[in-house]
């Protein structure tokens, strides 16, 4: 269509076609518009002869309509590959754990409304990346290199890695980005082979302190060895929540380091995985000024009632999560309107990578209240009440909300 209409403006003119305003007639209406203004016109009174400037018209069309039709051929080539990968996903049938781990607790979830599940649905489990695109990669072309400071290289494709021993593990994933009350956390039940056992098997070479990880897009991310080497469920994980990783999460296969924030620890789509040192190699937010070794910090989130709500007056009911992965929590204190701190009922959980719900029992008079939480965890620590931004190492302070009683 667009060759057509060059053609035509290609073509002789017609007496009447400089003021016939057909829609989509570019110089059409600009003679128009110009001879109706007085100025100068297009074309031959504009000093270019009308000929040569129909054929660049017509040349200039025709290369508008190949790259036009290049881009949507690579497009059409994107999305067909896209759909190919969809299928394969969607008919894997992944082996079972070597030891399955047993059903979570029936307490962990307290059932409360408004209180996210213990176990976060893979479509609402957050994501934080820098992937213009979330890339669909295919698992049959997928490949893992493991190399640097080791003694014997190791190269995984995908039924490689799915032939080995397979462990499940119970894990919450929190974002550095997270504020004080954030929603960028969540918990699932992770499925994959263990990360310490591959390099053990490459043979780490002393002083090799980090573990420079590679996505497929290109993002590296620094994670300590000694993290992945200490006994902690370091996995590459290939499903959550029982169903291979979805495209957002990293599928074919990613990492997942309990205790760890994600920029250091959760590599999307991992494709090389390199042992180095932090004094040799730097990842992409360590290039930027931000934490080379980022632990998770204590941390609690009130759910229950939300920000502002408006709730009846008397018996109230608080309710929140907490986490401090690689310690857990030993308690949670809630307190109304500065009052005493008020010890919180912590429901059951599988491990200390999850978090906790918990819940107080406040009898409120009509008004305004405000709430505040804190945690400690088992090493005794208790949260501070000191504000900082998440930049560079994770943010600190105790959340609090601001209700009405009516």
């Amino acid at each position: 269509l667009l060759l057509l209409r060059a053609a035509r403006r290609s073509a002789p003119a017609r007496p009447e076609a400089g003021a016939s305003g057909e829609p989509g007639d570019a110089d059409a209406q600009s003679v128009s518009a110009d001879a109706a203004a007085g100025g100068p016109r297009r074309g031959r009174s504009a000093g270019i002869p009308q000929a040569a400037s129909s054929r660049r018209s017509f040349l200039v069309a025709g290369a508008g309509v190949l790259a036009f039709a290049g881009a949507a051929g690579g497009l059409g080539r994107y999305l067909a590959s896209g759909v190919g990968i969809a299928e394969k996903r969607a008919a894997l049938r992944l082996p079972p754990a070597a030891d399955p781990l047993p059903s979570l607790p029936r307490g962990a979830d307290l059932g409360i409304r408004g209180l996210p599940p213990f176990t976060t649905p893979n479509r609402d489990f957050y994501r934080i990346d820098t992937a213009l695109s979330v890339p669909r990669v295919d698992p049959e072309r997928w490949l893992l290199r493991i190399h640097g400071l080791v003694d014997r290289p190791l190269e995984l494709d995908y039924d490689a890695l799915l032939r080995r021993r397979l462990v499940e593990s119970d894990t919450t994933l929190t974002c550095v980005s997270n504020q004080v009350g954030g929603d960028l956390v969540g918990n699932t039940r992770w499925l994959g082979v263990r990360l310490d056992d591959l390099l053990r098997e490459a043979g780490v070479h002393s002083g090799a302190d980090q573990i420079l990880s590679t996505s497929q897009d290109g993002w590296t991310c620094g994670t300590p060895t000694e993290a992945v080497l200490d006994g902690r469920d370091a996995l590459l994980a290939i499903a959550m929540d029982g169903e291979p990783l979805p495209f957002a999460h990293g599928f074919p296969v990613r990492m997942v380091v309990p205790g760890l924030y994600g920029f250091v620890s959760a590599t999307k789509w991992v494709t090389d995985i390199r042992l180095t040192r932090f004094s040799d190699a730097r990842a992409y937010w360590a290039r930027r000024g931000w934490a080379v070794k980022a632990p998770i910090k204590t941390m609690s989130r009130i759910d229950v009632p939300g920000p502002l709500a408006e709730v009846d007056a008397g018996p109230t009911t608080v309710a929140g999560a907490a986490w401090a992965q690689r310690r857990g929590i030993e308690a949670v204190e809630v307190r109304a309107d500065g009052g005493p701190w008020r010890e919180a009922d912590l429901a059951e959980v599988p491990g200390i990578d999850t978090w906790v719900q918990w819940s107080a029992e406040f009898d409120l008079e009509p008004g305004r209240h405000t709430f505040e939480v804190r945690a400690t965890d088992n090493s005794g620590y208790t949260q501070t009440e000191e504000r900082a931004e998440p930049i560079p190492d994770g943010a600190t302070g105790w959340h609090s909300v601001q209700i009405t009683t009516v």
